[in-house]
């Protein structure tokens, strides 16, 4: 009975605390999103209102982003508190092995876990998804050219090209160049407008078809043609958001998509083994805090010891940031570039820990 009285008083200490950092670092960066959507407020017709939506729908992003690090403060700051209370003293000369006490703070941080996961695959990118197009739409702008002469795609024997990708996920300007095994250009069709029609083809309006037959070609016109394509909009909506804040489900689809047509897929699937670890970033953090708690002496030190953990939290977030562009660019094993930066950091925990038990 004795064991769930302490958990229950670190859950609650460590919650509480781990929810007012998150909460004060939302409303800094919200602060400093609008700051920077304020720039955009009269071009087209994006108005305040429009900036205000766009940043309380990019916080749920902000919220897995940092999750992490909250979690790290607060640990810190809860542990740190009840070892200046000497706490955390008691507990261990009561028996508390080191071990014990972190399976407990596994077991607090399994809820973080938990909330990280759920977060990333199911708040995030709808609300992304959602903060993208209000702000496109709003803007009349589009959703994306990769290049002057709009988005390209390859799609099996055909090489797509389409102008303009508007917000609901229309085309606009459409040209399908079709191959044959051989790689010989068959056709190439042009269309005016294209929209999906679930549940798996493309209605192209206005069409002009060229086709190449040996040493002729001809010319046939279409008010409408049903065309039958792997491209979808669930593949189009990845142009709508960068692939840290897509669900697990949509990164799988399009690494499949893009591996089916010889694409590279480096930097989806660095993106997809991240979102898979990430959560597990928490328990980490939690671990890291715990050295910190078996040293204490004036309250000064309460917060040198958040300084030194929010150093710690930005050290995190850059390593993250910048293994996933090392493994792009030297071509890494994406499980490898996803885990190294949990994997430092678990590394320095467990060395800290042995440090201080053998002081």
């Amino acid at each position: 009975m004795a064991l769930k009285v302490y958990e229950r008083h670190l859950a609650r200490e460590i919650y509480g605390a781990t929810l007012l950092v998150l909460a004060a670092f939302l409303a800094l960066f919200a602060f400093f999103d609008l700051i920077h959507e304020l720039e955009s407020v009269g071009k087209g017709g994006y108005e305040l209102h429009h900036a205000l939506g766009y940043v309380a729908l990019t916080l749920p992003g902000r919220t897995h982003e940092i999750l992490p690090i909250a979690v790290l403060i607060g640990t810190l700051y809860a542990l740190t508190l009840l070892a200046r209370h000497s706490e955390i003293t008691v507990l261990r000369t009561s028996g508390l092995p080191t071990r014990d006490l972190l399976l407990t703070l596994g077991k607090i941080g399994s809820a973080f876990v938990i909330l990280t996961f759920v977060f990333g695959e199911f708040i995030v990118p709808p609300a992304e998804r959602a903060a993208q197009k209000m702000r496109l739409t709003a803007m009349s702008r589009l959703v994306a050219q990769e290049f002057r002469s709009g988005l390209w795609v390859k799609d099996g024997l055909s090489f797509i090209n389409v102008r303009d990708v508007l917000p609901d996920t229309s085309l606009r300007g459409v040209r399908v160049y079709a191959f044959d095994e051989n790689y010989h250009l068959q056709s190439i069709s042009e269309a005016e407008n294209g929209r999906y029609v679930p549940p798996g083809y493309w209605q192209l309006s206005n069409v002009a078809q060229t086709v190449f037959e040996d040493e002729r070609a001809r010319v046939l016109h279409h008010d409408e043609v049903k065309w039958e394509s792997a491209l979808n909009p669930d593949i189009l909506s990845v142009l709508l958001v960068v692939p840290e804040r897509m669900s697990i489900i949509s990164l799988y689809q399009y690494i499949q998509h893009l591996s089916d047509n010889r694409q590279k897929t480096q930097r989806y699937e660095i993106a997809l083994w991240k979102k898979l670890i990430y959560p597990l970033a928490t328990l980490v953090m939690m671990a890291l805090a715990l050295p910190f708690a078996y040293t204490h002496d004036r309250m000064s030190a309460v917060s040198v010891k958040v300084f030194t953990g929010v150093m710690l939290g930005i050290l995190f977030h850059m390593l993250n940031g910048l293994f996933s562009h090392l493994g792009m660019i030297n071509n890494w094993r994406p499980l490898f570039s996803a885990m190294t930066p949990s994997v430092m950091f678990l590394l320095a925990a467990g060395s800290m820990l042995w440090w201080v038990e053998r002081r």
